[in-house]
């Protein structure tokens, strides 16, 4: 006959221990990123007539609840009022660790000239001290799950009031959608 094989308690427990976290971890779903702007601050104001620039760092509190790490490449956020484009935040390349929070600070350029078309809904929106602002960005990226990364695309669309007369965030709604590519 053949050999005898020894059985072990120890070996079953630990193979059956693996192989349920490895199935945990390949089936856990992966949740969206959160995106929280947090201040505005004024770093420059020209104005050359006819053309009004302003510069601002814009906080944003960013959280990865996912197991795993991401990488991202540099983007651009844009930034409307009224449907116009109005200027744009760079967002620079980074990486997240896993279950973390972050704070990232984006350089953004308002153009005077897009708002000078909306010149009459500006005053009344600094009357009331309320404006509306717009934001999307597409943010691509890896995440490495065990020994493969795999790329994801990340949409987010917020919708933030603010005081344009003190840069106050007055109430803010950010929606994110992860797509995340198997292949």
């Amino acid at each position: 006959m053949g050999k005898k094989v020894k059985w072990s308690w120890t070996s079953a427990a630990i193979g059956a221990a693996s192989a349920l976290a490895m199935t945990a971890l390949l089936s856990s779903k992966p949740k969206d990123p959160t995106f929280h702007l947090i201040s505005i601050n004024l770093t420059s104001f020209k104005l050359n007539l006819p053309v009004l620039e302003a510069d601002l760092i814009l906080t944003v509190h960013v959280t990865n609840p996912n197991i795993t790490p991401v990488h991202y490449s540099s983007t651009a956020m844009s930034i409307f009022y009224h449907g116009s484009l109005l200027g744009s935040a760079q967002v620079q390349a980074g990486s997240q660790p896993p279950k973390s929070c972050q704070l990232l600070r984006l350089p953004a350029r308002l153009d005077g000239l897009q708002l000078a078309q909306h010149a009459a809904s500006f005053v009344a929106d600094v009357a009331k001290r309320e404006m509306v602002l717009d934001a999307a960005v597409d943010i691509a990226g890896t995440a490495r799950v065990l020994l493969w990364d795999h790329k994801f695309k990340v949409h987010v669309d917020s919708h933030v009031t603010v005081d344009p007369v003190f840069l106050d965030v007055i109430e803010q709604e950010s929606k994110s959608e992860m797509e995340i590519f198997v292949a």
